[in-house]
């Protein structure tokens, strides 16, 4: 990855959103925008304002970045994303993880609506990931070695770290949510899965599927951070939804859940 396109990146936010630390990353995916709760704003920009990262393509995806307090917390909040099928190279889906890196930050949730494979899931259901299939292979690490992003063969035992799952699923108790975890099939997109290909995630032992998510995760989790993953479920896979897929279900279920979220969300922060 060139770096270039993250100086450049960093080199447009204010100094403001470097004089301290940020406590937490939130990376919003689909539907997931409006799930904030903001005692007072810091900075706030669209992504096409943003060198390297440019503006949001993807229904659902504000492309928005906001910096801002909640409950004595500094939180940089990245509302919508950049997917690897949009063509816009790694820089683009990894740098809202690398100026929340430059930022001084150390934990980050990632967010997104997925796909239900596990039987026992429905659609507005939640899931914290444990774990992480990567179905097609591509890694953001790939290229030559930048020692600020750790090392050359980072470990993946673990990503999702225990700690922020554990604080995840004391807010979903607290609100009386249906929620499990599970492992996340990543796929390139931007074609929904085959049932073929989702019998074989299946028998690879995912319960979810989506076409985000990993990249960030792998890229934060290699630079030392503490990464979490929350989906929820907007529909059941193909071959177990009895009809098409379409991207539409998958903000409609969002938008169901719109409250539901906002509220899981702001315990995670108060709570992180």
């Amino acid at each position: 990855m060139d770096t270039k396109f993250f100086d450049a990146a960093a080199g447009f936010l204010p100094d403001e959103c470097f004089n301290r630390p940020a406590d937490l990353a939130i990376v919003l995916g689909s539907g997931w925008g409006d799930a904030l709760t903001c005692d007072r704003t810091i900075a706030r920009f669209s992504y096409a304002d943003i060198p390297g990262l440019g503006a949001a393509t993807v229904a659902g995806h504000a492309g928005e970045f906001r910096l801002y307090e909640r409950a004595g917390r500094r939180i940089a909040a990245f509302c919508g994303r950049r997917h690897w099928y949009e063509g816009v190279g790694w820089e683009a889906v990894v740098l809202p993880v690398e100026l929340f890196r430059r930022m001084g930050g150390r934990k980050i949730l990632l967010t997104n609506a997925v796909g239900g494979l596990n039987p026992a899931l429905r659609a507005g259901d939640f899931v914290i990931l444990r774990d992480h299939v990567n179905t097609v292979g591509i890694n953001p690490l790939i290229g030559p070695h930048n020692p600020e992003w750790g090392a050359r063969f980072p470990d993946m035992t673990e990503i999702y770290t225990q700690h922020l799952r554990d604080v995840l699923h004391g807010a979903a108790n607290k609100r009386g949510l249906r929620v499990m975890e599970g492992v996340y099939a990543f796929t390139s997109g931007p074609a929904f899965e085959t049932p073929a290909e989702i019998r074989a995630y299946g028998h690879l032992g995912a319960d979810v599927v989506g076409m985000s998510t990993v990249p960030e995760a792998v890229f934060a989790h290699a630079c030392g951070m503490q990464v979490a993953g929350l989906s929820l479920v907007s529909n059941l896979a193909a071959g177990i939804s009895a009809k098409p897929l379409c991207h539409e279900e998958v903000i409609a279920a969002s938008a169901a859940a719109k409250g539901v979220m906002a509220g899981l969300l702001d315990d995670f922060v108060t709570a992180c």
